[in-house]
C-alpha cells in the first residue's frame, strides 16, 4: 500500500495560502492608490480655477449651433494636435530635453507703469498688458482684453511662471471697464484669479459661446454675460459693435477639449476698427474678416509660443504679418508673447522674426514696452527694447 507524504502536501499548501495572501495584499494597496488617486483627482479638477462645463439653456444653444459637431465645436479646416511629419514623441523630446536655452529672458523685462484710472476721456489709448492682455480706452469706452494679471498661466501656481519684470500690473490697477472681452477659456486668457479680483469694476463680459458658464461659476450675475457664436455682431452702445469672428483654435480647462467657442473680435467704435486675433493658426478665415469687415485700423495680433508641432492651432511669426496684410491691417500690434514660456523657441524670437516679415511686406509694427500707453491715432516711435535684456 503506497503511503502519502502529508508532510509535502502540507507545505505545498501553505506556500501556496501564503502567496495567494501576498497577492491579495498587493491588489488590495494597488485598488486602494488608485481609488485614491481618482478621488484626489475628482477633488483637485472640482477646484473653482477649473470652472464648470456648459449645461441647460446654454449647453443647448451651443448643440444649435453650426459649429458643434460630433459633440464638440470644430473650426472648417481640420486643425489637429500635431502638426503634419511630426510626432507625440518627438514634440515631447524636444520640449523636455532640447528646447532653446533662452526660452526665458536672462534678466528682468523693463516696463513702465501707466495710470489707467486718471485717464482723459478725450484719450484713444492701448496699453499691453503682457502676453494677451490688453487694456483700451477708445471713444470714451474702457475695454479690457484675456486679463492674466496673476504671476502664472495654469491652474496651479508653480507652474508657467510669468518672467520677472512682466507682471506690473495687478486687478487693483485696472479702473472700472466697460466691457471685458475674453477669446476663449485657456489658463494664459481665462485668468480666475485675474477676473474673480475684477468682478466689481466689470459692466458687461462679451465671450464665445459656452465661456460663461466659466464666469457663472465663479459668482458674475448671468445677466451681464454675453455669449456669442462666430459672425453674431451685437450693438453695445450707440455706434460701438463687436462680432465674434472665428479663429482656428481649440478651447479646454480640463480633460475634454473644445466644450467651449473660441474666437477673434471684430471691434467697431464711432472712430476706429480694431481687429483682436485671440490664438489661432492661419486659415482662409482672415481673408473672409479683411473682406467682410475690413479695413481695419489696428490688428492686434498673436506672435508668440509657435511651434511646428502644433501649427495649426498658433501661427508663425511670417503667417502673423501676412494674416494682417489679408485683413486689411493699417497697422499691427503683436501679442502673446515676452511674459510666458509656453512654446521651445527663444522667449524674444517671435518679435524679431515678425519684424523681420514686416519690414520686408511693409506692414507697420507697433512693439511697446509692457504698460507702455500707446495713442491709437497717432503716430508713435518704437524702441526694440528686448535688445538691451542680456
Amino acid at each position: 500500500m503506497k503511503k502519502t507524504d502529508t508532510s509535502s502536501s502540507s507545505n505545498k499548501n501553505y506556500y501556496k495560502n501564503k502567496l495567494i495572501n501576498k497577492l491579495f495584499k498587493i491588489v488590495s494597496v494597488a485598488t486602494m492608490i488608485i481609488i485614491f488617486i481618482m478621488i484626489g483627482g475628482y477633488i483637485f479638477m472640482h477646484q473653482p480655477q477649473f470652472g464648470n462645463n456648459p449645461t441647460g439653456d446654454r449647453l443647448e444653444r451651443m448643440k444649435n449651433s453650426p459649429n458643434y459637431k460630433n459633440g464638440k465645436f470644430q473650426y472648417a479646416v481640420e486643425t489637429s494636435d500635431l502638426g503634419e511629419d511630426t510626432s507625440m514623441y518627438e514634440m515631447f523630446n524636444e520640449f523636455f530635453f532640447n528646447k532653446s536655452k533662452r526660452i526665458r529672458p536672462a534678466s528682468e523685462i523693463p516696463s513702465v507703469k501707466s495710470d489707467l484710472k486718471n485717464l482723459k476721456s478725450d484719450e484713444n489709448i492701448i496699453v499691453w498688458l503682457g502676453h494677451s492682455s490688453f487694456f483700451l480706452q477708445v471713444d470714451g469706452k474702457k475695454v479690457l482684453i484675456d486679463p492674466v494679471l496673476s504671476q502664472y498661466a495654469s491652474p496651479v501656481k508653480f507652474f508657467n511662471k510669468s518672467y520677472k519684470g512682466s507682471n506690473v500690473y495687478t486687478a487693483d490697477d485696472i479702473p472700472n471697464i466697460d466691457y471685458l472681452f475674453i477669446s476663449h477659456d485657456h489658463y494664459d486668457h481665462l485668468d480666475y484669479e485675474t477676473v474673480t479680483k475684477l468682478k466689481p469694476k466689470i459692466k458687461k463680459v462679451i465671450t464665445a459661446l459656452g465661456v460663461g458658464s466659466h464666469f457663472e461659476h465663479w459668482g458674475y450675475d448671468n445677466n451681464i454675460i454675453v455669449e456669442e457664436d462666430w459672425s453674431e455682431t451685437i450693438v453695445l452702445d450707440k455706434s460701438f459693435e463687436v462680432t465674434l469672428t472665428p479663429s482656428r483654435h481649440r478651447s479646454g480647462r480640463g480633460v475634454k477639449s473644445n466644450q467651449t467657442l473660441w474666437g477673434s473680435f471684430v471691434f467697431k467704435t464711432p472712430s476706429m476698427k480694431i481687429f483682436y486675433s485671440g490664438d489661432t493658426g492661419y486659415g482662409p478665415h482672415f481673408k473672409d474678416i479683411g473682406n467682410t469687415y475690413g479695413p481695419f485700423d489696428l490688428a492686434i495680433m498673436e506672435c508668440g509660443q509657435y511651434s511646428k508641432y502644433w501649427r495649426s492651432s498658433h501661427m508663425m511669426p511670417e503667417e502673423v504679418v501676412q494674416a494682417s496684410l489679408d485683413l486689411k491691417a493699417k497697422k499691427l500690434m503683436p501679442g502673446h508673447w515676452a511674459k510666458f514660456a509656453l512654446s521651445m523657441h527663444d522667449w524674444d524670437e517671435p518679435i524679431i522674426k515678425v519684424i523681420e516679415e514686416s519690414k520686408r511686406k511693409n506692414m507697420p509694427l507697433l512693439y511697446p514696452l509692457i504698460g507702455q500707453k500707446l495713442d491709437l491715432k497717432e503716430a508713435v516711435t518704437m524702441e526694440a527694447w528686448w535688445k538691451k535684456i542680456k
